[in-house]
């Protein structure tokens, strides 16, 4: 009994000092992220290998799957764009440490009364350590693990930091990822130049980005643009 005790103590302390290290390694990321601007993501890396995995199924060769992206200071994004994303998708970004305990309880309510997930309440941040460094796979620890690299974010860098990051890694169609692809593709012009309605449009399509075709709408999207340019002229941005 006493072996099978120090064997579980010991087993215990490795997986401890394990988690620990890989803590301090987000970190470290998290870090380096406050005067560097990350070239990919792991969901970029991600989207990547899902394209190429398409074009060796089509006979095409795997080297031909290109991603679109390129970086942009906070600066060089229309003021327009950060508004609508903000608006959209995390309206107190500039209130809360990285979660939005007063949106997590509203949506665990609604999630009840329907009985079934028709709300989220992930912030900036967390979708930001998301796409920076985890997988899409749903599971409680992946949220743990998104919810101490929010922390990590808020902890080490400023506002305006994490949402240049976010504007510049979100994805925005297929194999379309920062502001300055995404208004290229969509729009035919830059991420500074964007209007109002292309920005909310923008916004407007960040859950489902791959489902809308360049530029287009439909009748759900043309009512969330309409929410989103309401919302636009309250939004407070860093």
């Amino acid at each position: 009994m006493r072996v099978i005790a120090r064997l579980a103590a010991f087993a215990l302390l490795a997986g401890i000092a394990i988690v620990l290290v890989v803590q301090v390694w987000f970190l470290g990321q998290v870090l380096w992220l406050a005067r560097n601007d990350p070239a990919s993501t792991a969901f970029m890396d991600a989207r990547l290998e899902t394209l190429r995995a398409r074009a060796a199924l089509a006979g095409q060769h795997p080297d031909r799957a290109r991603l679109s992206h390129a970086w942009v200071p906070y600066q060089r994004i229309s003021a327009q764009l950060k508004r609508a994303v903000v608006a959209a998708e995390d309206a107190r970004f500039l209130e809360h440490g990285g979660l939005d305990w007063d949106a997590i309880e509203r949506a665990l309510e609604k999630n009840q009364r329907r009985g079934r997930v028709v709300a989220g309440a992930s912030t900036i941040t967390q979708q930001l350590a998301k796409n920076l460094f985890l997988s899409g796979a749903r599971s409680w620890m992946r949220k743990a693990q998104e919810a101490i690299i929010a922390w990590m974010l808020e902890a080490t860098l400023s506002k305006r930091r994490i949402l240049e990051l976010y504007l510049n890694v979100a994805e925005w169609g297929e194999g379309v990822f920062g502001a300055q692809a995404a208004a290229e593709y969509h729009f035919a012009t830059s991420a500074a130049a964007l209007s109002a309605h292309q920005a909310a449009w923008l916004a407007a399509i960040l859950p489902s980005p791959r489902r809308y075709a360049r530029g287009g709408s439909t009748p759900y999207l043309e009512r969330r643009v309409e929410i989103i340019l309401q919302r636009m002229r309250s939004a407070r941005i860093p």
